[in-house]
């Protein structure tokens, strides 16, 4: 059985509008998009911080702190935000305007679901701000070599 948004037929008579339409669908698709591209954009800041300090011992010299890796990891937190943002959004209308449940539809169910991802992302994500912050404020040891 692949029917899952509502019958158009009523006890009434009227139609009822479906409830699977481009917007809800491309609510549902984006958002375990923003999960997925709040992690990665999360974990470049590791690849940010390691470019850094290679650079620095290059040098042999302290280097300002790369500011495209506080906007990586609050980039990050923001993303995953989002992703629970547009879930919660998403539920709202189907439920305002369909009456249903937000795993009563496909795209409903797929964010629903990949939701609970970002429950475990936004913590990671948050990890990983505290480590730029801490980073940054301890600098980076050179070394002999210099």
């Amino acid at each position: 059985m692949a029917a899952t948004s509502p019958s158009p037929a009523t006890s009434d008579g009227t139609a009822r509008p479906h409830a699977v339409t481009p917007g809800t669908v491309t609510a549902a698709l984006l958002v375990p998009l923003l999960i997925v591209a709040g992690v990665a954009t999360s974990l470049h800041t590791q690849e940010i911080q390691h470019e850094w300090a290679d650079r620095q011992r290059e040098a042999c010299r302290h280097l300002p702190f790369p500011m495209t890796e506080y906007a990586a990891a609050w980039a990050g937190v923001a993303l995953g935000v989002a992703a629970v943002a547009v879930c919660v959004l998403l539920a709202r209308r189907l439920r305002g305007r369909y009456g249903l449940r937000l795993g009563q539809t496909w795209p409903g169910l797929l964010a629903g679901t990949t939701v609970w991802f970002s429950v475990l992302a936004i913590p990671m994500e948050l990890i990983q701000l505290w480590v730029v912050y801490s980073a940054a404020a301890s600098g980076i040891n050179l070394g002999d070599g210099c």
